[in-house]
Order: structure tokens, then sequence, then C-alpha cells
């Protein structure tokens, strides 16, 4: 299984983004994904998760109503459209997999770097 995120880069605060995750390797009915995000000198947090099958989502409280995950299940890529940047949304971003009955998440992808200006 790969899972190759892309899209990141160098934002002005207000400004948006869109995140991908391309999946590859397998089918992912029964699993969950995820988007993860890491700032400096602090612990990676969930930010988004997205049921493969059924689309329901969640979002983190400090990201709802700005960022929104979907997943496109013909092009087998998960996204990440993240509106109204902020500077503390600066981090490398994570997409990961996880199959609903694990307790741990299963695959991870390479991150991708995003930094918001002031």
């Amino acid at each position: 299984v790969q899972l190759q995120a892309s899209g990141g880069g160098l934002v002005q605060a207000g400004g948006s983004l869109r995140l991908s995750c391309a999946a590859s390797g397998r089918t992912f009915s029964g699993y969950r994904m995820g988007w993860f995000r890491q700032a400096p000198g602090k612990e990676r947090d969930v930010v988004a998760r997205i049921l493969w099958s059924s689309g329901n989502t969640y979002h983190a409280d400090s990201v709802k109503g700005r960022f929104t995950i979907s997943r496109d299940v013909a092009k087998n890529t998960v996204y990440l459209q993240m509106n109204s940047l902020k500077p503390e949304d600066t981090a490398v971003y994570y997409c990961a997999a996880q199959r609903i009955v694990s307790d741990t998440w299963d695959y991870w992808g390479q991150g991708t770097l995003v930094t918001v200006s002031s």
C-alpha cells in the first residue's frame, strides 16, 4: 500500500490550498482515511477523518468550518480542502489509512509541508 500526499506549499493567511492523497495497492472499503498534521515541536494531531465506504466525516474543532475532507472512490484519492488558512495551520500534513477494526493507523504517506504566512 502506498499513500502519496501532495499539494502543500506557501500561502498567505486567509488563502486556500487543497491537499491530495493518492492511495494505491488495495481497495479501501473497510478503511478509514485521515489527515494529520505536525507542527515543529508539537505532537502529530488528527485534522480530519473519513470513512471510505460511507463518506462519513470528522473534523477537529480547530479546523471545523474551514477544512473539508472528501474522497473520490474512482480515483482512490482523499482530499483536504483548506480555506481561511491561519499561520497556526503551518505544519507537515500527513495522510493515513486505518482498518476500521484497528486501534492504530496502518499506513502513512510521506507528508507535505504547508506554510501559512501572516
